[in-house]
């Protein structure tokens, strides 16, 4: 991403559905480092009890859920709650069976939904808390993802996303950036623009966060297999729509870092918190400041006939 996010249609959708429905199966076993974001932006639960005391959220929701371990977590910590589980790839919902299904008798299974993150499925001001991990570098229109989240949560709701920044598999950028012209890892936002979309959708007291995470891998090829494994797959529209040649392969691979530790990949993944407003609160575009009223308050003048 830039700082005035992307232009145009820059993902294939579709291609990012059929990445992750592809690798719904043994994405639990291979999704190790969302696990270790997914585990860290769980730490940032305690928060809402500070603001709530001892409430219960009544709705939690779940967003672009995986295989539904942070679900499960939620519904863990708050057995009283109706956790939602919600995911764009059909065969994801379908690989998270195991972990939403009810573990002790009389305990509700957690209902799932296939659904965009853009267009929620959920009534305005229904969900008390929102859970997204890793999935808004997907989203070329950030600030409306915001204002969807928004839409959904309750005035006080909270708000837990991460995603990953523009320092995300830099290596791997530039070594086929010297290999061809086609782009072949997709842009990142950076931090300060990510911060500005949540302050924007009129998001109260947000609380940002970074960490670099860099594992190693033993061969280039090695690298392409645990992104192909995570769904993590070229879905840029402008990518090439062939088969990257052997020689094409061979020239990334030698432009690409190494040591005797392997072949490094960089990610950065940045989480955010931040509080639903009041009814109203505006929110911000280029332009300036957009209301939003609910219709509840708006009064209607009935004219007799």
């Amino acid at each position: 991403m830039t700082d005035d996010f992307f232009p145009g249609r820059v993902f294939d959708n579709r291609q990012v559905r059929r990445s992750f429905g592809r690798a719904a199966e043994g994405y639990d076993a291979a999704s190790h480092l969302q696990r270790e974001i997914e585990s860290r932006l769980l730490e940032s639960l305690d928060y809402y009890a500070l603001r709530h005391g001892d409430a219960t959220p009544g709705v939690i929701l779940d967003v672009a859920c995986g295989p539904a371990r942070a679900a499960r977590a939620l519904r863990a910590r708050w057995p009283k709650s109706r956790v939602i589980a919600l995911d764009a790839a059909l065969p994801m919902l379908h690989a998270a069976q195991g972990n939403t299904r009810g573990r002790l008798l009389r305990e509700r299974e957690i209902p799932r939904l296939n659904a965009d993150l853009r267009a929620l499925p959920l009534a305005d001001g229904s969900v008390d808390l929102l859970f997204c991990n890793l999935a808004l570098q997907w989203i070329e229109d950030l600030p409306a993802a915001f204002a969807e989240f928004r839409r959904v949560l309750k005035s006080g709701g909270m708000l837990l996303v991460s995603t990953f920044g523009s320092e995300t598999l830099a290596d791997l950028r530039e070594a086929f950036a010297a290999a061809d012209d086609f782009p072949h890892v997709s842009p990142f936002t950076a931090i300060a623009p990510f911060g500005d979309a949540l302050v924007a959708a009129g998001f109260r007291d947000p609380v940002i966060d970074r960490d670099i995470l860099i594992e190693f891998k033993p061969t280039f090829a090695d690298i392409l297999r645990s992104l192909r494994a995570m769904g993590a797959t070229n879905a840029l529209t402008a990518r090439r729509h062939a088969l990257s040649g052997r020689a094409r392969f061979s020239a990334a691979e030698a432009a690409h870092p190494h040591d005797n530790r392997g072949f490094p990949m960089r990610w950065e993944a940045i989480y955010a918190q931040a509080w639903a407003p009041e009814p109203g609160t505006p929110m911000r575009d280029g332009l300036g400041e957009i209301a939003q009223i609910p219709l509840s308050r708006i009064p209607i003048r009935r004219r007799s006939t």
